[in-house]
């Protein structure tokens, strides 16, 4: 889990894979079974601070954010720029965050 960007708005978390953890094997076990990692690909969780909800984006959601932040690599956007861009992902949010 890293951290991409905090304001008083927004959370901005990238989730990354888990190792592939192996399982512990008992003696004389000759088990063919591939490890699975826990978390098979990698999103980002982006929380709406005003709202109080979050929203995970997985999959090809996931890579299209991707790409938004490789563009503010490049062109150093402002943060009203990147608040803009958040608060449109932040329409999706439905789950209330719960801290647990």
């Amino acid at each position: 889990m890293q951290m991409l960007y905090d304001s008083e708005s927004f959370v901005v978390v990238h989730m990354l894979p888990d190792a592939v953890q192996q399982p512990a094997a008992a003696p004389g076990d000759a088990s063919d079974t591939p490890p699975v990692p826990q978390l098979a690909r990698h999103g980002f969780e982006i929380v709406d601070k005003r709202s109080g909800k979050e929203v995970y984006l997985d999959g090809s959601w996931a890579e299209m954010f991707q790409q938004q932040i490789l563009a503010w690599q490049r062109e150093t956007p402002t943060q009203e720029e990147v608040e803009d861009t958040l608060d449109r992902y932040a329409g999706l949010a439905q789950n209330p965050v719960v801290v647990h």
